[in-house]
């Protein structure tokens, strides 16, 4: 019985990490290390360690950074109160946050503005989450609420029912989203639900591919670290279809005991896991069962982020 190891597409960096890390590895080049980032510039350990490797230095707070040097901001973005602290001390800083995050920090700003309370689903204590509601302005007229689960949406007490709006984390699952946002439909019906969906593109495109997946395969190894969102989101989702899935961010966290009798396995990746990094554990595999590799489906994503103004 030969073994068929698959290849999830899309899979992987999407535009916004990319961005991210390239935002880093310019300012490097640019200005030379060391280079202060905001938290993790994305959430992965192989990533960061690389990063580190070169001259960035990791801080969570401001007040760690010595003056006169060069802050990024993550990819998960800041709130207004880091943005500035750092502005007041006239350090000189890139924002890294992903286009898609900025996005739901400029509804936030639009619907407090409008003197709406807000309810923003997502985890609490995840960076995207304190930057967005951290975003959060005239808190006289208008309130911001964290719902995490359908149980929240069932409890959360809003100030103002009839002018209320929703944004969400843009990592998270997006069934798990949609049952909330139903919830939160039938209490408030006038709650106003955004346009164009929070959750972006390549969370939904990396969970519609192990939707397939789980299907196909006996077993889904989702690469990525276990402080990534959107890669826990991916085992969930694998686990929910019915199929056994392991997070790991390299081969030999795997229990390959446990894999052993099956026949077809699937691997993807979160959005901030590396490709050469995939690739490795996939030939690995291939490698150690005598398998074959092939890909499934395509990689239909082309969207690009254009750096900062000062990195062109």
């Amino acid at each position: 019985m030969t073994k068929e190891i698959k290849l999830a597409n899309p899979r992987g960096f999407c535009a916004g990490v990319d961005r991210a890390i390239d935002i880093v590895n310019k300012a490097l080049e640019i200005y030379g290390a060391p280079v202060y980032v905001k938290h993790e510039v994305v959430h992965n350990k192989v990533v960061v360690e690389d990063l580190r490797n070169r001259g960035a230095i990791f801080v969570e707070e401001i007040d760690e950074i010595p003056d006169d040097s060069l802050v990024i901001f993550s990819a998960h973005g800041v709130s207004s109160q880091v943005e500035d602290a750092t502005k007041a001390r006239n350090l000189n800083f890139f924002d890294a946050t992903c286009p898609l995050v900025t996005k739901v920090h400029m509804e936030v700003r639009k619907h407090a503005k409008a003197n709406r309370d807000i309810i923003l689903i997502g985890h609490e204590g995840h960076p995207e989450v304190e930057g967005t509601m951290g975003r959060h302005i005239n808190s006289e007229n208008s309130s911001i609420f964290l719902v995490q689960d359908e149980n929240d949406a069932l409890t959360i007490n809003v100030n103002n029912k009839e002018r209320l709006a929703l944004v969400t984390q843009t990592t998270l699952s997006v069934d798990e989203t949609m049952s909330i946002i139903d919830i939160l439909k039938k209490r408030f019906p006038s709650i106003e639900i955004p346009k164009k969906d929070d959750i972006c593109y390549a969370t939904q495109n990396r969970q519609d591919a192990v939707k397939q997946l789980a299907l196909e395969s006996d077993y889904i190894v989702v690469v990525g670290s276990k402080n990534s969102s959107n890669s826990n989101r991916l085992k969930e989702l694998a686990e929910k279809c019915g199929c056994k899935s392991a997070l790991i961010d390299e081969f030999s966290d795997l229990d390959l005991e446990d894999i052993q009798n099956c026949k077809s396995i699937a691997v993807t990746a979160g959005a901030s896991a590396p490709e050469s990094r995939v690739m490795e554990i996939a030939k690995s595999l291939e490698n150690y069962f005598d398998a074959k590799l092939v890909e499934d489906g395509e990689d239909n994503e082309n969207v690009y982020f254009k750096m900062p103004p000062g990195l062109r």
